[in-house]
């Protein structure tokens, strides 16, 4: 068994390894950009060891620094995780050439399915059924058009060497062709230094179907059933799910036996996955679904797998490495339940998904139900210069409804700040009628995203229990007989004005400001504030109070003359003084403020005229 491990990736991936390789007793090397020097995995592992720069080409990407460290550090073995050195033979033959254990499959491998193209013809002579389409090596623009005209349109561009949605387009009519070519070729050329395209044809009612394959060195190799990932934004995979919604047994046992041979067509070895496109127009059918490509890599959502098969994947990659058999054969392996799983990002949904950075300063998840496969902490720096997934959400349930009400559950108790995350988007999604039917394709968020994205607002109640923290007892003195004690104020909700009802006697010790989390979402709520600002409707000269308080001091007179920005009068309110001043040069036109008056929200405490 492999002794020392040293894990060539960062955040929750090497997280996840750590924690597997720590229950086998196997020590465990991180390595860490400069962004990374206090990362959770940083933490979690045995050692760690500095590779240089932030920016993941100068350092995690850097195969020479990659092996250096196992060197230095008396590593044994080096796992890739499940990023983009995972899928690199030439650096899998580094480190095999080193003297290291490679945790992964063999570097021919990875060379025979890192091309797409390669990759489907090797799949057809295996047996395997692949995409209609042309993946010839014959690029004239003019000649790929005529493949796109006869294989019938709408048809899919794709990069041969890509991979994460990018050079990929769509093209829905042949007057459209030759500039989705020319953009996916140069998206194709900056992203992998290979213009290559070949030619599908695009599925209409598309889902995503991929089956996790295990093979090891003694020629054994199994799969570990399906996964369904049509969930998707812009090819990106957002909420993952095994088993695969209306797949029945005749059409599964088909489905993995053509990955099974697809991953004994390239001798593999190690944890693989085989991705299928299936047309779902008429239900799932073994003679619609194809090859599309495989990923010699463990997947970001095997854990959904290893949730209803009770394996743990990583254990399987080091037993594997290690010359071990495969732990189970595949009779012994049956699929318990229902997973999901939903990737936590910091992003803004309501700002076109843009990532989210900065510092954690609460950062909440469920310990009581679910597992969570994370890489951050409370306190941590989401960085602009990786991923920005912070946490990998998992539920686990008897049939497809507990798996999917216990996912959106966990999400909903989740609370975040001031980071921005996609959880009320994936709550969201979870509860559109399709995917609770289970009648999922790729297309989904494309069609109803906006839906999925509306801001939303907390419900009064939360509002008025998070206001009713801030506001001191003697603004709430007082009662009157049989009638609600019910007021209103206006408070900043993140920085916007937002009203809320007040109930109930206030408190002695107020908070200065209050986190309102409900349904995954986090929003900070603020006593209302005029610091430079004249509260009210400014523009007309009205100048209002912006919330009950007491007037402590007037410093103008009726048809005195005033400049812009001059303090008017100061008004005392949650034990915090707020001053208002002239909007503008003018006189004072009207004035209904005396020091020592009580005044409610809204009250007309000035006017002022404009001069001239």
């Amino acid at each position: 068994m492999i002794q020392s491990l040293l894990i060539a990736n960062r955040g929750e991936i090497a997280c996840r390894i750590i924690r597997t390789a720590r229950e086998m007793g196997i020590r465990t090397v991180a390595v860490y950009s400069d962004a990374d020097a206090k990362a959770l995995h940083v933490r979690e592992a045995d050692e760690a060891v500095p590779i240089g720069p932030s920016p993941a080409r100068a350092s995690y990407l850097v195969g020479a620094k990659i092996v250096a460290a196992a060197k230095a550090s008396g590593a044994e073995a080096i796992h890739p995780g499940y990023g983009f050195l995972s899928e690199n033979a030439e650096f899998a033959q580094a480190v095999i050439d080193a003297g290291l254990v490679w945790v992964g499959p063999k570097p021919s491998s990875i060379t025979a399915m890192g091309l797409k193209d390669a990759a489907k013809a090797l799949m057809a002579d295996a047996g395997v059924p692949v995409t209609p389409g042309y993946m010839g090596a014959n690029q004239d623009p003019a000649f790929l058009a005529e493949q796109a005209a006869e294989i019938g349109y709408p048809v899919l561009i794709k990069a041969v060497a890509g991979g994460g949605g990018k050079g990929m387009r769509k093209v829905d009519n042949p007057a459209d062709f030759a500039d989705a070519l020319a953009s996916c070729q140069r998206e194709a050329a900056a992203s992998f230094g290979n213009a290559h395209v070949l030619i599908e044809k695009y599925i209409l009612t598309p889902r995503h179907i991929e089956v996790q394959v295990f093979g090891d060195t003694h020629g054994n190799i199994v799969h570990l059933f399906e996964r369904d990932c049509s969930l998707q934004r812009r090819h990106q995979k957002v909420i993952e799910e095994a088993p695969a919604p209306g797949m029945d047994d005749a059409t599964r046992q088909q489905l993995c036996a053509a990955a099974v041979r697809a991953a004994k067509a390239v001798d593999y070895v190690g944890a693989g996955t085989i991705e299928f496109i299936a047309d779902a127009s008429d239900g799932l059918r073994a003679d619609r679904i194809w090859f599309m490509e495989m990923n010699t890599r463990l997947q970001v959502e095997h854990p959904v797998t290893e949730e209803i098969t009770g394996v743990d994947l990583v254990e399987w990659q080091l037993r594997v490495a290690s010359g071990e058999p495969l732990p189970l054969t595949q009779e012994q392996l049956a699929i318990d339940g229902w997973a999901m799983e939903a990737r936590l990002y910091a992003e803004d949904p309501a700002k076109g998904f843009l990532p989210s950075i900065g510092t954690l300063e609460l950062f909440q998840l469920p310990e009581h139900i679910g597992r969570i496969d994370t890489g951050v902490y409370e306190g941590a720096e989401v960085s602009p210069f990786y991923d920005p997934m912070i946490a990998k959400v998992i539920s686990h349930g008897e049939d497809r409804e507990e798996a999917r009400a216990m996912l959106s559950e966990m999400l909903e108790d989740s609370a975040i700040w001031p980071v921005k995350t996609n959880s009320a988007f994936l709550i969201n999604a979870l509860d559109h009628p399709d995917f609770v039917a289970g009648a999922v394709d790729t297309g989904l968020i494309g069609r109803d995203g906006e839906s999925m994205t509306a801001e939303r607002m907390p419900s009064e109640q939360a509002l008025t229990n998070a206001a009713m923290a801030m506001v001191p007892r003697s603004l709430q003195a007082g009662f009157r007989l049989n009638v609600p004690d019910v007021r209103s104020a206006p408070f900043l909700l993140d920085g916007k004005r937002v009203d809320v009802a007040l109930h109930g006697p206030g408190t002695d010790e107020p908070a200065p400001a209050m986190l309102v989390a409900e349904a995954g979402a986090v929003w900070q709520l603020t006593p209302w504030r005029v610091e430079g600002g004249t509260g009210g409707a400014a523009s007309d000269g009205a100048i209002l109070s912006p919330m009950p308080g007491k007037i402590i001091a007037v410093a103008v007179a009726a048809g005195e003359p005033v400049t812009k920005g001059q303090k008017l009068l100061t008004l005392e309110a949650m034990k915090m003084e707020h001053s208002l001043i002239a909007p503008f040069d003018g006189v004072v036109a009207e004035l209904n403020a005396t020091p020592g008056a009580q005044v409610q929200v809204e009250a007309l405490l000035a006017r002022i005229e404009a001069a001239g």
